[in-house]
């Protein structure tokens, strides 16, 4: 039996299960007491299937080899001449994916980031240093060079150790990541993920070891930081919309063009209701909105 007869099947499975459901005798009483849909959150459905079906658009048109368009981010633009840079003086690449744990958003972002630099590394048989905070984050991204390396048949020349556990207090963690930094002098640093009161210390080491450095954080008090002591910072949203900028994957990509449709679409929908509020008209518009 080939794919499309099983979905087929499946589907038809499911609709005579919704069916026997809905229709039984025994939940008609249930039903009459109780509703079986919340139509005062029908916006709340209407957004949810828009969103999907955007996502859902842009992935197909990915994978069919439709160029979609992403603004350029320099800092991505930038890793791969930085470990270019590197390789030809001999000297390592430095990452740190962030002072979170691994179940933390940003730390996702900064482990999907280092698969990519580790692909690049690989390619030019350039060292790479990776200190990390927790030791998930350890296993990760032992997990995520070592595939990255076997993607490209170089399994042997993996080094097991550049993923290396540090410290787990903060600061404990930022000195011995600044000693490694003047020690060693990479010649490129890439901070991506989150980071709080060691920004700057990191930055700074590194600016004073003479690397390019290049920066990602969601967290907007740190930014200012690293925008003063780095040549590149990736600001809020483009640390999430890296892997999709440096991969081109067409599921991530069409997760990215569907994020950003809704946006757009939430940013027309408050012009609208803006204008029909100063015109006397806005009533009706914002209870569109409302959810009970």
């Amino acid at each position: 039996m080939d794919k499309r007869r099983v979905n087929i099947l499946i589907s038809m499975v499911l609709v005579a299960v919704l069916c026997l459901v809905f229709v039984h005798p025994a939940l008609a009483q249930e039903a009459e007491d109780h509703a079986i849909f919340r139509t005062e959150r029908l916006n709340a459905l209407v957004l949810l299937v828009v969103f999907a079906s955007a996502v859902l658009l842009y992935t197909r048109w990915a994978r069919q080899g439709k160029p979609l368009f992403i603004r350029k981010i320099a800092g991505l633009d930038e890793i791969e001449e930085a470990v270019g840079r590197a390789t030809e003086m001999g000297k390592p690449v430095l990452f740190i994916p962030g002072l979170q744990e691994l179940d933390e958003i940003q730390t996702i972002a900064g482990v999907s980031i280092l698969g990519r630099v580790a692909r690049i590394t690989a390619q030019y048989d350039t060292p790479l240093v990776v200190p990390v905070r927790y030791p998930l984050v350890l296993a990760a991204g032992q997990e995520v060079v070592e595939q990255a390396y076997a993607e490209l048949g170089k399994q042997d020349a993996c080094n097991k150790d550049s993923v290396r556990y540090v410290a787990g207090e903060q600061m404990a963690f930022a000195a011995t990541v600044s000693g490694m930094m003047m020690r060693e002098r990479p010649a490129a640093n890439i901070f991506m993920g989150a980071f709080f009161a060691e920004s700057l210390l990191l930055a700074e080491t590194g600016n004073a070891a003479g690397s390019i450095q290049i920066a990602g954080t969601a967290l907007p008090e740190q930014i200012p930081f690293f925008i003063a002591a780095c040549d590149y910072t990736l600001m809020g949203e483009e640390l999430y919309a890296a892997s999709a900028y440096l991969s081109h994957e067409p599921l991530l990509l069409g997760g990215l063009k569907g994020q950003d449709f809704i946006k757009m679409l939430i940013i027309l929908c408050v012009i609208i209701g803006v204008v029909l509020t100063i015109l006397g008209y806005g009533d009706w518009w914002l209870e569109l909105f409302k959810q009970g």
